[in-house]
């Protein structure tokens, strides 16, 4: 249920997901000469380009902003103006391009490097990771393919492939990738990160911490593996060991926002709200315009009877993501609370606005027109909550309720 809502016994949202996984792209870099050797390192937590043998990019996604970073990128290679550049000079322009985020530009020289040495395999996989940056996840995988199809044990194509398929959805045939990596490559920390991501994706998350635990095997200092582990204990209601590996994470990488916010989201399931919020403020801290913590440290500020600063949080939400529906609503649950009804409509009508088939929306709408003993319209909106979501029984027993109050 990676991202989804958890609600109460009467359809308001109580908590969202802070959802966050690793994706690691395997950027080549050419050494050497006219026949260069590929060489590869991981990325050093400070990004700072120690030693020029290669590249890895780690992507946050999946309902949190995203981080990118980035390591290890060759440079420009000199050459004269006269002299007339190698299939390789192309190459490590491209490399250096990417580093600077001009995408097209990078294209652009890999494709003049492929013209003159069409079996580069290094290329034809950087360009997959350039055209992936495009939004071109097809165009990407076909990028790949050439590279496999040069060079079929190239493990980091085949890493790099399966991103690329999970992002256009294709879960399994991901998975399958991931694992060609790993049979050419078992000591693929990254790999086994990718395709614990996807498999928690798809629901399977003792599978998922199996790979999880894979990639802490071969590199334990591994943050983002520990933080990704823990959304997958979250996600089976393992929520102290959740904490545990959160912990680790942020242990290894104390700035790691993602990693305090949803190990807020855990301390909160567990009914631990004082310490949840002091997680929210600590991702805070770290990354002040991060709207799933203004929300979800709204969502335990009501949990304790706070509703006034939970709408404080809830309207940092929106002033960072005016488009947030799940804000809208828990701000509408707060003000209700408060006896503000007409406003909590207004909220309500708001979150309506942005996603028209948000059941749990028109449910709490029911509830505050039925407060305001506005009955026919309570039961309009209870009826649109049913309507979307037959099998919510709690809008059902509230319509029931209703009817039941004026007689019918």
């Amino acid at each position: 249920m990676s991202g989804g809502p958890v609600v109460n016994e009467r359809g308001e949202i109580i908590a969202i997901h802070g959802r966050s996984d690793t994706e690691i792209y395997k950027l080549a870099k050419l050494t050497g000469e006219a026949i260069p050797e590929v060489l590869q390192s991981a990325a050093e937590e400070d990004e700072e380009d120690t030693e020029a043998v290669g590249s890895r990019t780690s992507l946050f996604k999946w309902g949190i902003p995203t981080n990118i970073y980035l390591a290890n990128l060759a440079q420009v290679t000199k050459v004269g103006a006269t002299e007339s550049l190698t299939a390789e000079d192309y190459f490590n322009q491209g490399n250096d391009l990417y580093s600077q985020g001009r995408y097209q530009e990078a294209l652009a020289a890999y494709d003049k490097a492929l013209e003159i040495k069409p079996d580069l395999h290094e290329a034809w996989n950087n360009r997959g990771i350039v055209l992936r940056k495009l939004g071109k996840e097809q165009e990407a995988i076909t990028s790949y393919d050439k590279a496999i199809e040069i060079k079929p044990d190239n493990a980091d194509a085949w890493t790099n492939r399966g991103i690329a398929l999970s992002e256009l959805g294709k879960k399994q045939e991901a998975i399958v990738s991931f694992d060609q990596a790993l049979e050419i490559k078992p000591d693929d920390a990254d790999a086994w990160n990718n395709r614990g991501n996807v498999l928690s994706n798809l629901g399977k998350n003792q599978e998922a911490i199996a790979s999880f635990d894979q990639a802490l095997e071969i590199k334990p200092d591994d943050a983002l593996a520990w933080y990704n582990r823990g959304n997958a204990l979250s996600d089976l209601g393992k929520n102290q060991e959740a904490i545990a590996s959160y912990d680790k994470a942020i242990e290894i990488k104390p700035d790691l926002h993602e990693a305090w916010g949803n190990r807020g989201n855990a301390l909160g399931k567990l009914g631990k709200n004082q310490e949840a919020i002091a997680s929210y403020d600590k991702a805070l801290e770290i990354k002040p315009d991060l709207h799933e913590a203004w929300n979800n440290r709204g969502i335990v500020l009501e949990k304790l009877g706070k509703n006034q600063e939970a709408i404080a949080s809830y309207d940092k939400a929106l002033e960072i993501k005016p488009d947030l529906h799940e804000a809208w609503n828990n701000r509408g649950n707060a003000l209700r609370k408060l006896g503000k009804n007409q406003e909590a409509i207004a909220s309500y009508d708001k979150a309506l606005e942005i996603k028209p088939d948000y059941s749990y929306a028109w449910n709490n709408r029911g509830i505050a027109l039925e407060n305001l003993n506005r009955y026919d319209e309570a039961l309009e909106s209870y009826e649109k909550a049913i309507q979307l979501d037959s099998n919510n029984q709690i809008t059902i027993n509230n319509r029931k309720n209703l009817l039941e109050k004026l007689g019918r």
